[in-house]
């Protein structure tokens, strides 16, 4: 790592070229060639993927999703002459546009139970044909604004279903993120060249990463909030990477380094472990690969391509952005002080960290139980977690899919904002009775708010039933009348037939899609622990260590899962950051969310244990060496947890429900990992656990590579040791 720091150094205005040629090239291509983001992702297996086969078989145009028009005669009845005259005509317009198969209206004789009881609200069902994350954005905008078009003057028109979504995710919180961690870090520092440093390194490393996940996007399944994600997660990670190193320089600096030298210094220790701490974020990203969901191995490979761009940056650019600062990354007063009274050691052990250390540890059994206890309250939560998938009742209110769900609740109820439809295999004219027996009993089901079969010609071998649940689709009643339907009332009409139903469906296909990852998620758990426990076990050649660490990352998930819990699920709060009522949490959300706090949290516990593994090292006092460590990382952790806080809390901005969900998620877990488990909890483990923290079994320590995350500075060489002229400080 010296080496390359020195080259770096040396070479600044070529790194600096290369990096922006990078940016440039990336953003030349992303220009020219666009992205190909997409949503789709399969469940090979399921019953409702089963379903979906089926379809696309026997009707591949009526496979595809579909959009709902939504007609409100703010007075009289939407089948008055004057707004037919305007609906109609926009209708047929809509029918003829890319894309869309057919438009079934309320003023067709097949639309005629698609106005509501009272007359006032009406729908009509776009039918595309093929899956939204196949439709062509542009596409799908022009069937918006041609239906939109017909807004006003008495008539609202509102639009809704799988198709039409946001086609973009992003805004303002990036920018207040990157602003925020600006205030802290000149707080921090108070030096403008030494706050700014580190955003700008992250900033170059996350433009990187999402313009590279961006052309990656045309050869593998990527979502649409990847590039969200990725930018969410590379500028945590990069500015903490960066602000890791900078503190270790600016130490360096006032140690009486030269610039070059300190910055050899801060990437052959700092670097060190900025390289193992990126390295596992990477892991425990990838690891969501072992689950073989393509739609969440996209998010998890364009997240980590993104953390390893803000890695590169920071173990080249920026000892390149040293080079051209130097001594201007300590503030005037700091360097006056230098010039004056020459070099000083660190004070940290002497100031509010140290204080706060041998705090801890002269009342370790106290702080452990109360830090134990408040983990285990913001725990509680997450025992009730109910996975699923939010519906667009959680939409921001005045987007028009949360004003078309309104609508159709109000005037059909809420179930039919997410229809079943019930796909049946036929062998023989039998099975298309046995089908219609089976709609008859379906309309006597608890759950069932209405019925409608697809009239089966002689001969076929495919029926369809539509269901629509008196519950919206993410209540937890739909997802019992699924079970119930599967379990109990379509085997009894299957019996003594041919005929095989199968229960799909946008709502069954997101409820199989939360049965499939709880499944696999014990699997995952074990894979991203397992790999972080081995990395620890080399990097400190201990068996306590890794297994603490292991156990404050479940914890520290668990408890984040609750807070994510009371917000989203219970409701306590959600409305006023936009997310809507309460409802479940994403399927998706638990694996993800552990990838990136495994990652986040080895981050903390390298930072903080190598310090204390160095003292160890040379003292061989547990005490002290965790003590040591503790006084000596505690500003530089928090302040760089008060950065992950504001970058993530800022995405609750976004307006969307699953980014919001990340965001406080994530931010809840940083805050309680960095000020209740890194500087409570473990310091007091250590102190109570004493020499027993470093033990490992000779066989093992033999056969075991050695590998060194932060080693112990090296003494100065005579030729840079001691202070810089006080003249040359004063200008520079």
């Amino acid at each position: 790592m010296t080496a390359l720091a020195r080259w770096c150094y040396r070479h600044r205005y070529v790194v600096l070229a290369l990096w922006l040629a990078l940016l440039v090239t990336l953003g030349a291509v992303t220009a020219a060639r666009g992205t190909s983001y997409s949503d789709e992702f399969s469940l090979p297996g399921t019953e409702s993927s089963k379903a979906l086969e089926l379809l696309e078989q026997a009707s591949p145009d009526q496979a595809g999703d579909t959009a709902q028009i939504v007609l409100h005669a703010e007075s009289g009845s939407i089948t008055d002459a004057a707004l037919e005259q305007r609906a109609a005509p926009m209708l047929a317009e809509v029918a003829q546009l890319p894309h869309v198969v057919s438009v079934t209206g309320p003023y067709d004789e097949a639309g005629a139970g698609q106005v509501s009881q009272d007359g006032t609200i009406a729908f009509a069902t776009v039918q595309f044909d093929g899956l939204a994350a196949d439709i062509p954005v542009e596409d799908i905008d022009k069937v918006i604004d041609t239906a939109q078009a017909a807004d006003g003057d008495g008539l609202q028109v509102e639009l809704g279903g799988q198709a039409v979504q946001s086609q973009e995710i992003g805004g303002v919180a990036e920018i207040i993120g990157v602003v925020a961690a600006a205030i802290i870090l000149f707080i921090a520092f108070g030096s403008l060249f030494a706050s700014l440093m580190p955003i700008l390194v992250a900033l170059f490393g996350v433009g990187v990463g999402i313009m590279a996940i961006g052309q990656l996007s045309f050869g593998m399944s990527l979502s649409q909030i990847a590039p969200t994600l990725a930018a969410l997660i590379g500028l945590g990670v990069g500015i903490d990477y960066a602000l890791f190193i900078v503190t270790r320089f600016r130490n360096g600096l006032k140690s009486g380094l030269q610039p070059e030298e300190a910055t050899a210094r801060a990437l052959n220790t700092s670097g060190r472990a900025v390289l193992f701490a990126g390295g596992t974020v990477v892991i425990a990203l990838l690891g969501l690969l072992v689950l073989n969901v393509s739609f969440l191995a996209g998010m998890g490979v364009g997240a980590a391509i993104t953390v390893l761009a803000t890695v590169a940056a920071a173990i080249t650019l920026l000892p390149a952005a040293l080079g051209f600062f130097g001594m201007r990354l300590l503030s005037r007063r700091e360097r006056r002080q230098l010039a004056e009274n020459g070099p000083s050691a660190s004070h940290a052990q002497e100031g509010f960290w140290g204080r706060w250390a041998h705090r801890i540890a002269n009342r370790k059994a106290l702080f452990g139980v109360v830090a134990t206890a408040m983990i285990v309250v913001l725990s509680l939560p997450a025992l009730s977690v109910r996975l699923g998938l939010s519906d667009a009742g959680n939409d921001p209110e005045t987007s028009t899919t949360r004003q078309a769900y309104d609508l159709l609740a109000e005037g059909f109820g809420p179930g039919s904002n997410g229809p079943l439809l019930l796909v049946a295999e036929l062998g023989d004219d039998s099975d298309a009775q046995a089908l219609t027996s089976l709609a008859t009993t379906l309309q006597q089901t608890p759950g069932v708010a209405a019925v409608t079969a697809v009239p089966t010609q002689p001969g076929a071998t495919i029926g369809m039933i539509q269901v629509i649940p008196t519950s919206s689709p993410q209540d937890e009643k739909t997802s019992e009348l699924i079970q119930r339907l599967r379990d109990d009332v379509i085997p009894p009409a299957e019996n003594g037939t041919t005929m095989q139903v199968h229960v799909g469906g946008a709502t069954a296909i997101f409820d199989d899609f939360a049965d499939v990852l709880t499944s696999k998620l014990p699997l995952f758990i074990g894979v991203i622990i397992g790999l972080g426990f081995l990395l620890l076990l080399l990097a400190f050649r201990s068996i306590v260590v890794p297994l603490t660490a292991a156990v404050m990352n479940l914890i520290a998930a668990a408890a984040s899962f609750g807070v994510l819990v009371a917000v989203f699920q219970w409701g306590w709060g959600s409305e006023l950051i936009g997310a809507g009522p309460g409802g479940p949490v994403e399927a998706f959300l638990p694996v993800i969310m552990l990838a990136i706090l495994f990652g986040l949290s080895m981050d903390y516990q390298v930072f903080l244990v190598s310090r204390m593994h160095e003292e160890w090292t040379h003292t061989r006092d547990n005490a002290r060496a965790v003590t040591v460590g503790q006084a000596e990382t505690g500003r530089v952790i928090t302040a760089a947890a008060l950065i992950m806080i504001f970058v993530f809390a800022a995405f609750i901005l976004e307006g969307q429900r699953v980014i919001a969900e990340f965001g406080v998620g994530l931010a809840a877990a940083v805050a309680i990992d960095a000020f209740l488990i890194r500087t409570i909890l473990v310091p007091a483990v250590m102190h109570s656990l004493g020499n027993a923290n470093w033990w490992l079994p000779g066989w093992l320590d033999r056969i075991l590579p050695h590998l060194s995350v932060d080693p112990a500075d090296e003494p100065l060489p005579e030729e840079t040791a001691g202070e810089p002229p006080a003249a040359e400080l004063v200008s520079r």
